[in-house]
């Protein structure tokens, strides 16, 4: 005799150990329940860790797309949030569902591309260079520094008063 090959997942559970296909469709669902349910009380605790103001803050997420509620202070803490909660790692976007107590126009977000610098983007946006500080605060407290920007980052561009 030798060795015999057989389909793992052919035939029958007669010894009451393993699983059906049913049984590890129902654990890998409950899986992902359980690990969307702790990104998103990650994200949650990664807007109120930042300080940002938002009234019924509720985050939920499914696959790559978080989904944000509640009502923010302003756009600009709108707009933040949006932000923090974008810029994760394994967040491809997110479905704003928020409101503000102060309407205010909206920033532009931007994309960061290699070779970029906060004083490229100002020049760019704003015709002046020396305008870097502008997004530089419209983007605290995700960045700390005004030399790290990464590709890939997106950030916010606020309207400047004239």
């Amino acid at each position: 005799m030798g060795l015999f090959s057989f389909i793992k997942d052919a035939g029958a559970n007669i010894f009451g150990i393993g699983k059906t296909e049913e049984q590890e469709a129902a654990e890998n669902a409950a899986k992902a329940v359980e690990l969307a349910n702790l990104k998103a009380q990650n994200l949650t605790e990664v807007v109120t860790d930042l300080g940002f103001i938002v009234s019924d803050l509720g985050i939920t997420v499914e696959g790559d797309i978080a989904t944000i509620y509640g009502e923010a202070e302003d756009q600009a803490t709108r707009e933040r949030v949006i932000l923090a909660v974008g810029n994760n790692a394994g967040i491809a976007s997110v479905d704003d569902r928020m409101t503000t107590a102060i309407q205010e126009p909206e920033a532009q977000f931007y994309t960061v591309q290699s070779g970029d610098s906060l004083s490229k983007i100002a020049k760019e946006f704003y015709g002046n260079a020396m305008k870097y500080p502008e997004i530089f605060d419209a983007n605290k407290p995700m960045l700390k520094d005004v030399n790290k920007i990464y590709p890939g980052q997106v950030l916010r561009i606020p309207n400047l008063e004239a």
